[in-house]
C-alpha cells in the first residue's frame, strides 16, 4: 500500500512540473534561443549546429513583423537563454512587454546609423494581424546581404559560450551570403537603373545596396487587384514606367494576366522573413538572384 501511494504522489509530482500549453520546456538540457522572425532562426541553427534549441513561435501564415504572441509564447521569450531581435522597429509587440536586457540581442545594431526612414500615410492589412503602416523605420534589414552578414555576426557573437564551432560556422555562412552579394551587385548594375516596381514596400535596403529604383504600390500576392489598384499603378507608370513588377511571392495568375496587359512582367523577390514552403534561407536568397540574373542577363 505504501509502495502505491508514493508512486501516485511522484506521478502527481511529475505532473506538476510540465511545462504550460504551448511553451517548451528544455528538456534536453540545450540553451534555449528565441528568435523573431525566420532569418535569425536560420542563422541561429546553421551558426549553433544542434549546440542550441532555437525557437521561433510565430505561425507560419502570418507576417512576423506584425505578429502579435499570446501570452504563452511572451513567456517563452522571456524564459530563453538568449533572445534575437531583428531591430529597426521590426517587433512591434516587443515594445508592450518586458524582456529581460542581459538576454537581448538587437542584431541590427551596429549598422542603426543606415536605417532607413520612410512616410506611408496609407494602412492596409494582411492576414490576421489588422490595419498596420509601413510609416516608420524600414525594417527588412538582411534583404540587404551585406546588413544579413552583420546580423548573423551579431548572432555568432551570442551564441559563442554555447557553441564550440560558432565561428567556423558563422564563417561557412558568411562566404555563402557573400558570394550572392557580389552576384546581385553585377545583376544591379546590369539593370542600371531602369525602374521598377514592388508590390510591396520593403525592399528600401535591397533597393539602396543594389542601386535599384524601385516605387511600390501596396498589394498581396494573393489578392487580385481591383480597378483602383490598377489605375493607381498606372499613375505611378506614368512618371516611373517600369516594366517589371517584384513580388514578395507567387502571384495570383489573374494578377499577372492584369500586369501583361499594360506591359508589365512579373517576378518574385521573396524577403523570406517567415518560413517557406520548400528550402531555406540561403536557397531563397539564391532562387532570388536568379530570377533577377534571368531577367536581366
Amino acid at each position: 500500500m505504501k509502495k502505491i501511494f508514493l508512486l501516485s504522489m511522484l506521478l502527481l509530482a511529475s505532473c506538476g512540473r510540465e511545462a504550460s500549453p504551448g511553451v517548451l520546456s528544455k528538456t534536453d538540457g540545450k540553451p534555449q534561443v528565441l528568435v523573431a522572425n525566420y532569418p535569425l532562426k536560420y542563422f541561429a541553427e546553421r551558426i549553433g549546429d544542434g549546440a542550441v534549441d532555437v525557437v521561433f513561435p510565430a505561425p507560419g501564415d502570418e507576417d512576423p513583423a506584425f505578429w502579435q504572441p499570446d501570452d504563452a509564447a511572451i513567456t517563452q521569450f522571456q524564459n530563453a537563454d538568449v533572445i534575437l531581435m531583428n531591430g529597426a522597429t521590426y517587433s512591434k509587440w516587443a515594445e508592450k512587454v518586458t524582456l529581460p536586457q542581459s538576454k537581448l540581442v538587437d542584431t541590427s545594431a551596429v549598422f542603426k546609423a543606415q536605417y532607413i526612414e520612410i512616410k506611408a500615410d496609407s494602412t492596409h492589412s494582411h492576414g490576421p494581424g489588422g490595419e498596420h503602416s509601413h510609416s516608420g523605420t524600414a525594417f527588412t534589414t538582411w534583404i540587404d546581404l551585406t546588413q544579413a552578414i552583420q546580423q548573423a555576426e551579431a548572432v555568432k557573437t551570442s551564441l559563442a559560450k554555447f557553441a564550440p564551432d560558432a565561428e567556423k560556422n558563422f564563417a561557412a555562412l558568411k562566404r555563402d551570403l557573400e558570394a550572392l552579394d557580389a552576384r546581385m551587385v553585377a545583376v544591379g548594375k546590369r539593370i542600371a537603373n531602369a525602374p521598377l516596381v514592388a508590390s510591396h514596400p520593403v525592399y528600401h535596403y535591397f533597393a539602396r545596396r543594389y542601386a535599384l529604383n524601385i516605387q511600390a504600390v501596396l498589394w498581396e500576392p494573393e489578392t487580385v487587384p481591383d480597378d483602383k489598384a490598377m489605375e493607381e499603378l498606372k499613375a505611378i507608370l506614368a512618371k516611373h514606367p517600369g516594366k517589371w513588377m517584384i513580388w514578395e511571392g507567387e502571384p495570383a495568375k489573374e494578377s499577372v494576366a492584369k500586369l501583361d496587359a499594360i506591359g508589365v512582367k512579373s517576378l518574385v523577390v521573396d524577403p523570406c522573413g517567415n518560413v517557406p514552403d520548400a528550402g531555406d534561407f540561403l536557397s531563397v536568397m539564391k532562387a532570388n538572384v536568379e530570377a533577377l540574373e534571368k531577367v536581366f542577363p
